[in-house]
C-alpha cells in the first residue's frame, strides 16, 4: 500500500478529535469572511456514534472527512471536508462517490445537501458531480442527486 495515497475507511470513536482538526482546517478559510457559518465540526464524536462517518487517513493523519445522514426518504450529505493542504487532487469527488454509492448500496434513490451561497467552490464542485440545485434560501444552497440504482 502506498503511504502517499489517502486510506478511505469508517471513523472510529478515537478518530473524533482528529476528524473535528481536519475540519476546522477545511473550513479555515471561510470563518473570517462568512458571518453565519455554523459551527462545523461540532458533534464529530457523536456524528460517529450514530450517523455514517467517513475518514480519508495519509501517513496516520486524518486529512479529509464525510459525514451521512441517514433519512427516511433519502440521504444527507451533511458533511464533506478536505483539509487545506490536501485539496485539489480529488479527494472531495472521492469522497462524493463512495457517499453515492453508499446511498444507492442502501437504497436510497435521491440524496440531498446543504451549502453556503460564499461557498462557490463547493457548488461548482457539486453540479460536477451531477448535483443539481434546487433551492436558495438565504446563505443556504439546497441541492439534490437522483441516485439510478435506488
Amino acid at each position: 500500500m502506498n503511504p502517499r495515497i489517502p486510506v478511505i475507511r469508517p471513523a472510529r470513536p478515537t478518530d473524533a478529535g482528529a476528524l473535528a482538526a481536519c475540519i476546522d482546517a477545511a473550513y479555515a478559510r471561510y470563518a473570517g469572511q462568512i458571518a453565519d457559518l455554523p459551527p462545523v465540526s461540532e458533534g464529530c464524536a457523536e456524528d460517529i456514534a450514530v450517523n455514517q462517518v467517513w475518514i480519508a487517513v495519509q501517513d496516520g493523519t486524518v486529512v479529509a472527512g464525510l459525514i451521512l445522514v441517514a433519512g427516511d426518504a433519502f440521504m444527507k450529505l451533511a458533511n464533506l471536508a478536505v483539509h487545506p493542504d490536501h485539496a485539489g487532487r480529488g479527494l472531495g469527488s472521492r469522497l462524493v462517490r463512495l457517499a453515492e454509492s453508499e446511498a444507492g448500496r442502501q437504497g436510497f434513490r435521491e440524496m440531498r445537501l446543504n451549502t453556503h451561497a460564499g461557498m462557490p467552490g463547493n457548488i461548482r464542485l457539486y453540479r460536477h458531480l451531477g448535483w443539481a440545485e434546487v433551492s436558495r434560501s438565504g446563505n443556504t444552497v439546497s441541492m439534490k442527486k437522483d441516485l439510478p440504482n435506488g
